[in-house]
């Protein structure tokens, strides 16, 4: 019993190291799409988002997350937005999770018939962030675009205890996001193939 209970924890242990060592680096840039989808968590990722959407990377952005009483002009505000902004910036309040911010996203994709978006957020939130997005818009093409919390040092994980309680907090999340979506997909496929339209649900 013990020596099973050990292999798990070697296992865990041998997989969050794995998961931290391929967290997705920074970028100067991103390849144009059609949409960004940005989500709330850290004010850098929001001054990322918008500055993509002011250099014409996208048409369109959407800010999945909002607070429900922040208001557009404060995210303007904050992120020093410019005239693109005013035009073509969303804010979405209905998200609480990431999951949520997958659905809300794939809704706002569908309605602009988006088949490409950049998606930005943390670097250590991308993986569950890809893997939510992947399982709720299947036929959309996804670009990451990750950015370096400022509050954290990823760099050395290993001797600071927010970033470790940060960083292994998010690969408990990954691994059940994970395992939900290989669980729920093939029910979603199977309704699919049933002729049955597949809507997304929270």
């Amino acid at each position: 019993m013990w020596k099973w209970v050990a292999a798990l924890v070697v296992l865990y242990l041998a997989g969050f190291v794995a998961f931290v060592a391929s967290l997705p680096v920074p970028k100067p840039t991103a390849k144009r799409a059609q949409g960004i989808v940005a989500l709330t968590g850290g004010d850098e990722r929001l001054s990322a988002a918008v500055n993509l959407l002011e250099s014409n990377q996208a048409d369109r952005l959407l800010i999945s997350g909002v607070h429900p009483n922040t208001t557009k002009e404060e995210v303007k505000r904050l992120t020093h937005g410019g005239a693109r902004f005013d035009c073509c910036a969303d804010m979405g309040y209905m998200a609480e999770n990431t999951r949520g911010n997958a659905l809300e996203a794939a809704n706002w994709a569908r309605a602009h018939r988006f088949k490409s978006l950049i998606v930005v957020t943390a670097s250590y939130h991308m993986p569950r962030s890809m893997t939510e997005f992947e399982a709720a818009m299947p036929g959309v093409k996804l670009e990451p675009y990750p950015v370096e919390p400022e509050d954290i040092d990823l760099a050395g994980w290993w001797h600071d205890t927010r970033a470790l309680r940060v960083l292994q907090g998010e690969y408990a999340k990954y691994l059940a996001s994970t395992v939900r979506n290989a669980v729920t997909r093939p029910a979603l496929d199977g309704k699919d193939q049933g002729g049955k339209s597949r809507t997304a649900s929270r």
